[in-house]
């Protein structure tokens, strides 16, 4: 089972996450940084949400 790990300190809110698995990623209304919105994702969004992970600019998104 996959779980996604997000560092909003590192996050510079550039959205791909959010674009790339709207179902998993949203942005903060207020800073624009990355919110987790399943953190436990199913195994048919992984290799999605491995792609947002690669496409992060600043490496705030990590799966373990």
């Amino acid at each position: 089972m996959m779980e996604i790990k997000a560092d909003t300190t590192v996050c510079i809110g550039a959205g791909m996450c959010a674009l790339t698995v709207p179902a998993i990623f949203d942005q903060s209304e207020d800073e624009g940084t990355v919110v987790v919105l399943d953190s436990t994702p199913p195994a048919e969004l992984e290799d999605a949400v491995r792609r947002a992970v690669t496409l992060c600019p600043s490496g705030a998104i990590s799966v373990v």
